[in-house]
């Protein structure tokens, strides 16, 4: 029950909240020292059609936020408009994948880096193919794991080896 010894100074609980907004204190709140209206910059980047972009909900701008579930996520651009860019964002719903389609405002959009990684090797693997072709010679381009260290003896010359033995129990009273 709500009510306690303290009588009148005692306040009922408050409903639950199931807002579009609900727990969302931390996950859209601005950091510290930047609060405020977003750059220029931000507003002033291209986006193009096929770009991977990572949508974060900027607090600052209420005006086309998307919803919490796609806080953090990445997709791609479907559209462009004046103000806003279609995302195409992957949600899996239960045990089947939906492509879901919706309009965030640029404010809450940033350019992805998820594929930098994979287009530099690109271009690290045609410059090493090209080098390779013009010393008439095939090469693998292949990620490799990390092979163990060679074999190698150990000198035991002003090395001595050393018994470990497992120390006995003690029961100290």
């Amino acid at each position: 029950s709500t009510q306690s010894t303290w009588g009148l100074f005692c306040t009922p609980k408050m409903p639950h909240s199931y807002g579009l907004r609900a727990r969302t204190r931390n996950l859209f709140s601005r950091p510290f020292r930047a609060h405020g209206r977003p750059h220029m910059s931000t507003y002033l980047t291209t986006f193009k059609k096929g770009e991977y972009v990572d949508i974060v909900g900027n607090g600052a701008v209420h005006k086309g936020m998307p919803f919490k579930y796609y806080h953090g996520r990445t997709g791609i651009v479907f559209n462009v408009t004046k103000r806003a860019v279609g995302v195409e964002v992957n949600k899996q719903v239960r045990g089947k994948i939906l492509k879901k389609r919706l309009h965030v405002r640029i404010e809450h959009v940033q350019k992805s880096r998820c594929r930098a990684d994979f287009l530099h090797r690109v271009k690290l693997n045609d410059r090493l193919k090209h080098e390779a072709a013009l010393r008439k010679e095939k090469i693998s381009t292949k990620r490799e794991p990390v092979k163990p260290n060679p074999a190698h003896f150990v000198c035991t010359k002003h090395n001595t080896p050393e018994l470990l033995f497992v120390k006995p129990y003690e029961l100290i009273a």
